[in-house]
């Protein structure tokens, strides 16, 4: 008797193809329409619940950035880099500085 007869395990794997292993980068490339959420932390001065309430149209708020301090880039809650903000034309931009 063989030793894949004796051991159904083996005989099963005998008979199972091989998963190819397959990188992040190109698990990333067949998904690029998966959605994600991007976001920037902007750190606020001494804010509190009164502020949040009272918070309109128009209001102003002070941040803790100076106009040239990077601020945290995140993708679905986690850290991939740092940004600066940018003017251009009428719209906001974020430029990416640095990689996490």
């Amino acid at each position: 008797m063989s030793s894949s007869v004796q051991n159904p395990d083996l005989r099963l794997a005998e008979l199972t193809p091989m998963t190819p292993v397959v990188s992040e980068k190109e698990l990333l490339d067949r998904m690029p329409w998966l959605p994600c959420t991007l976001s920037v932390d902007v750190p606020i001065v001494r804010f509190t619940i009164g502020d949040l309430l009272s918070l309109a149209l128009g209001s102003i708020v002070e941040t803790a950035c100076h106009q040239t301090s990077d601020v945290p880039l995140r993708i679905n809650q986690l850290l991939v880099g740092w940004s600066e903000f940018e003017v251009i034309g009428d719209r906001l931009a974020v430029r990416i500085t640095d990689q996490a």
